[in-house]
């Protein structure tokens, strides 16, 4: 099991903020308790694009230094994309394949 951190730098108030999301929810909350962010943070797959935290980037060290993996925000996109349509999120790389050949796919059956 894997927790993962990606690169996004979005503004929220005086904080900067990225995205931290795991192989599982039960990881995903492990980390988040391990690192000092409060469950209230959780955003739910039901409301969201998957389950996750968006963390400040001072958290985002804490995770890294507790092993989490650092991802681009497009390797997170791509694996909640995949979440979503296979229910895992695979690694990184096999989940940014599987993004692209997914569009490359549709782009084929939009010119046919």
């Amino acid at each position: 099991m894997t927790v993962y951190v990606d690169d996004m730098r979005a503004p929220y108030g005086r904080m900067i903020m990225c995205h931290m999301l795991a192989d599982s929810d039960e990881e995903l909350h492990a980390m988040a308790a391990r690192i000092g962010v409060a469950r209230r943070w959780w955003q739910s797959p039901q409301k969201t694009s998957g389950s996750h935290y968006d963390i400040a980037l001072s958290k985002r060290a804490l995770a890294v230094g507790h092993g989490a993996v650092e991802i681009t925000w497009r390797q997170a996109s791509a694996m909640n994309a995949r979440r979503r349509s296979e229910g895992a999120l695979g690694s990184p790389e096999e989940a940014s394949q599987w993004l692209n050949a997914r569009h490359a796919t549709r782009q084929t059956e939009a010119t046919t």
